[in-house]
């Protein structure tokens, strides 16, 4: 079964632990920019649909802590792969559908 494109979201709520939010996209509709807020200097990255947002920015929307660049140095390296695994998997699928269509 293939699925059509959606924006999948989920809330978790036990008593006694924190709220946990889970937030898949796979939908062509999907944005992202990334920027900076120039009333109170900080940057965000942002990934949005027509049915959820997230925003990401620095710890407690403040000053930019080793801890943000840590994480934006993992945000960046897992695009990156998250681009090589894409561009990969098309390249294969481009040459299955040409040695198909040579095949017919």
């Amino acid at each position: 079964m293939t699925l059509g494109p959606y924006t999948y979201l989920t809330l978790s709520m036990h008593p006694g632990c924190e709220p946990h939010v889970g937030i898949s996209f796979h939908t062509p509709r999907l944005k992202v920019r990334a920027g900076l807020l120039l009333s109170s200097p900080r940057p965000y990255l942002e990934f949005s649909t027509h049915e959820a947002d997230v925003h990401i920015s620095t710890t407690g929307a403040g000053p930019v802590t080793d801890t943000d660049l840590a994480n934006a140095r993992e945000i960046f390296n897992a695009a990156a792969r998250y681009l090589a695994d894409c561009e990969q998997l098309h390249a294969e699928q481009l040459a299955d559908k040409d040695a198909t269509d040579t095949a017919a």
